[in-house]
């Protein structure tokens, strides 16, 4: 069975002609979904720190991967938006479509949260709204309504509202409880913060105890990143020569970098929560690497044997977020009985198969490697078959 378009997360619609299609948008897209199941995968507790979240403020590489997927999915938006304007869509209709895939990401989210509840009810007591997929579906909603009703002009004007705006609640609205940040509290204190505040009050089960990752407030800006990936989609779509495309995505690609660091002296890069800073730095790094696919295989046509593991990733990536979080959940699901002790399937593989070919952290990274290949074998035969998943 093929299908005949593609979700959010994944490219511009499968239906829309070859020559539309941005081979280097899939590959960057194959490359983010490898390096997201790679990092959400350890095999134990001292991976390499590019393999780790930043504690608290500060940026690693792991920090990049949720970011360039809204960005992305901003980029993707554009292509299969005007590919179905073109064919005679609707806005009206464009937009029933786009409040669908969003309630589905965001219920194939709330599904993956309760299957923590289910095996870890110790861990998660209760259902966790907030999730990757439901602020994927939340953000590409509001880039989706921005972009069929808006001129780029007026959404530029919400990206600067969204950003300062955030800067503004997070650095001079008391926090309850607390006090003014930067003069009762540290300014972006972990707990202390309004963001952390609002995912208490009005949240349930969170990810990190006392705030979310996920949370309310932070998804605000987040959505400044998806129409980030706007303004870059209709920059590809535009008339202008390739190179000109690829100095453009570059040079904006440095100023983010520039002005996301620059903002960060006062409003520290923060991938938990989100920060406008951090909106500018990941959207910066984000074209860099896109700009980059972007001449290694549209203009330079590369695309050899390195590059087709990714590019299926990229062509299926919503189906391997799914497949990974399968696998993942049927390591602790299926238990082997060792010294007469019950052990999870994860713990016995890696301490048999990986634990003794090196230290700690090389043996990690082995376990999260070969859980990408895992990973890649259905998403390529269904690749083969020209299946790919639907929403």
């Amino acid at each position: 069975m093929q299908t005949a378009s593609v979700s959010p997360a994944d490219s511009s619609s499968s239906s829309s002609s070859a020559s539309t299609r941005l081979t280097s948008l899939d590959l960057f897209r194959g490359v983010t979904i490898a390096a997201m199941i790679l990092v959400n995968n350890p095999g134990n507790d001292h991976p390499y720190w590019p393999l780790e979240h930043a504690e608290w403020n500060g940026w690693t590489p792991t920090d990049l991967v949720f970011p360039f997927f809204l960005f992305i999915v901003g980029v993707s938006l554009v292509f299969s938006s005007e590919s179905r304007l073109r064919r005679g869509d609707s806005r009206n209709v464009l937009l029933l479509h786009a409040f669908r895939r969003a309630v589905i990401l965001f219920a194939i989210g709330l599904a993956m949260n309760y299957s923590l509840v289910l095996i870890a009810p110790s861990v998660f007591p209760g259902l966790r709204i907030p999730g990757v997929l439901q602020r994927i579906g939340v953000c590409y909603l509001a880039a989706s309504i921005l972009f069929l009703y808006t001129r780029p002009r007026t959404r530029a004007l919400v990206v600067a509202a969204l950003l300062i705006g955030y800067w503004v609640l997070m650095r001079f609205v008391p926090v309850p409880g607390f006090g003014i940040p930067g003069r009762d509290i540290p300014f972006l204190h972990p707990d202390a913060n309004l963001a952390a505040y609002l995912d208490r009050k009005f949240l349930t089960t969170l990810w990190e105890k006392t705030r979310d990752p996920e949370g309310l407030l932070s998804t605000l800006p987040a959505i400044a990143t998806a129409l980030l990936g706007v303004f870059t989609g209709e920059w590809l779509r535009s008339k202008n020569s390739s190179q000109t495309k690829l100095v453009g995505m570059l040079a904006f690609g440095v100023v983010g970098l520039a002005v996301g660091r620059t903002w960060g002296i006062w409003f520290p890069i923060n991938k938990k929560l989100w920060t406008s800073s951090y909106v500018l730095f990941t959207a910066g790094f984000a074209l860099v690497c896109l700009a980059l696919c972007y001449w290694a295989t549209d203009i330079k046509r590369w695309r050899g044997a390195l590059a087709k593991p990714f590019l299926i990733f990229g062509r299926n990536a919503i189906a391997a977020y799914i497949v990974a979080w399968f696998f993942a959940v049927l390591q602790f699901v299926i238990n082997f009985r060792r010294n007469g002790q019950i052990e999870n399937s994860h713990d016995y593989i890696f301490q048999h198969f990986f634990a003794p070919l090196g230290s700690p952290s090389f043996a990690s990274l082995l376990f999260s490697l070969v859980f990408v290949v895992l990973c890649l074998i259905p998403i390529w035969l269904m690749d083969r078959k020209k299946i790919f998943l639907k929403i």
